[in-house]
């Protein structure tokens, strides 16, 4: 419901601001430019929801292998403990436990194709438990958000980005790792923000052993992996952090068909039979995400967005804040509806503020620890096609809000 008002006010919003620019600016292309932007950002869901047919029968596919070979159970086990305490609803054992273990690892190496796959899936095993076929349980709820909000270790993407700016702009000796640890901060205290927001309203008790022992050990992980890349020179930790995410991954993929073969099953027939499922899942998402993404071209041609960072930068200004963090601002404020528009939107503020500069790494630290909330909530609920959100896109943005406010505390801590 909160999603249907939210898309009505897109277009009616934005549809008042082309008007105010024509009468009052005479702005006579503005609504050619809306148009056309209805129909490229249209086109575009359709080609992304195609693009990921492939990538989802892969690792549908894979995860069958997993799941047949009683990996996905062992993975489940070991996170059972956090999990039985933050998914209450979920039994022990269930392929859904599997399959979000997967889904958030991948999320955490910034390995976004290999997530949404295991994310729709572990969404289709959540759905099976969920009395309530149209409306999201509250399993449903934590784990969109949780991976909405989910921790990122290595921004892959993003630094490789700013090492290809950094060529274009001449730099020489740049680190495009420099935003590693305060992405890596950024991102924890948006999941955190996220959590605490979902179990509130499932009055979920966070003070326990197996989820302050999660806790516990990130941080710890968090220090020793930045410890380890640290003491290299830019061009070897760039090298390591790209080794890392393929390795692991691959590594994956290998395990599953290994212990597949070692336990005797029919390794390709299992893979086929898991492949099957891309498709269907591919085509049945496309009518969500392309309502999503017109709305959201609308309010973003119309220009309604930059009034809005314009707005912000008047009260900071106000206050008596330093505002030289708003020209990154409408990178967090895209994320949450576009993950592509943010990414352009932070390669613009690199290219017009220099990639080396407070506001180009401030825009990356934003982009790599924040998530594109309006795009997984259509993408996910709209695979099991649940009508009924509750106050999931609610407890999104407290973690969009949250993780947006402390990228910038965080930026300001390392480069000001």
């Amino acid at each position: 419901m909160v999603l249907n008002y939210i898309w009505i006010a897109f277009f009616l919003i934005g549809f008042g601001v082309a008007l105010a620019r024509l009468l009052l600016n005479g702005d006579m292309a503005i609504f050619t430019q809306v148009l056309s932007g209805i129909f490229d950002t249209a086109k575009t869901g359709f080609d992304i929801s195609l693009g990921l047919v492939g990538v989802m029968s892969l690792w549908l596919g894979i995860m069958k292998i997993g799941e047949h070979a009683g990996v996905i159970q062992i993975f489940a086990r070991l996170m059972a403990p956090f999990f039985a305490k933050v998914f209450p609803e979920v039994p022990k054992g269930h392929p859904a436990g599997g399959s979000m273990v997967m889904n958030f690892s991948a999320n955490m190496l910034g390995l976004d194709n290999a997530a949404t796959p295991l994310g729709l899936k572990a969404m289709k095993e959540l759905q099976e438990l969920n009395p309530q076929k149209d409306t999201a349980s509250n399993a449903m709820i934590m784990f969109l958000v949780l991976n909405t909000a989910g921790i990122t270790l290595i921004p892959t993407s993003v630094i490789a980005i700013r090492q290809a700016l950094a060529v274009d702009q001449g730099l020489v000796g740049f680190n495009a790792a420099d935003i590693f640890l305060p992405t890596l901060i950024g991102t924890f205290i948006s999941f955190m923000a996220g959590l605490v927001a979902v179990a509130v309203y499932q009055r979920i008790n966070l003070f326990s052993a197996p989820v302050v022992a999660f806790f516990g050990g990130f941080i710890a992980l968090m220090a020793g992996l930045f410890g380890w890349l640290h003491q290299y020179p830019p061009e070897v930790m760039a090298k390591y952090i790209g080794l890392l995410g393929s390795l692991v991954i691959l590594s994956i993929i290998v395990l599953f068909i290994a212990v597949g073969a070692w336990r005797r099953i029919n390794v390709y027939e299992s893979f086929v039979e898991g492949a099957k499922e891309g498709f269907g899942v591919a085509i049945g998402i496309i009518p969500y995400l392309v309502a999503i993404l017109v709305a959201i071209s609308v309010f973003r041609t119309t220009g309604c967005m930059d009034y809005v960072v314009g707005g912000i930068a008047w009260c900071v200004a106000a206050l008596g804040l330093p505002t030289d963090f708003v020209p990154a601002l409408p990178v967090g404020l895209m994320k949450t509806l576009s993950g592509s528009g943010a990414r352009g939107l932070m390669v613009d503020v690199m290219k017009t503020y220099g990639v080396d500069s407070f506001e180009g790494k401030l825009a990356a630290i934003i982009q790599g620890s924040t998530e594109t909330t309006f795009y997984v909530l259509a993408v996910y609920f709209g695979s099991v096609k649940i009508a009924k959100t509750r106050y999931a896109l609610t407890c999104g943005l407290i973690a969009d809000v949250v993780g947006v406010v402390g990228a910038i505390c965080v930026g300001y801590w390392f480069f000001k």
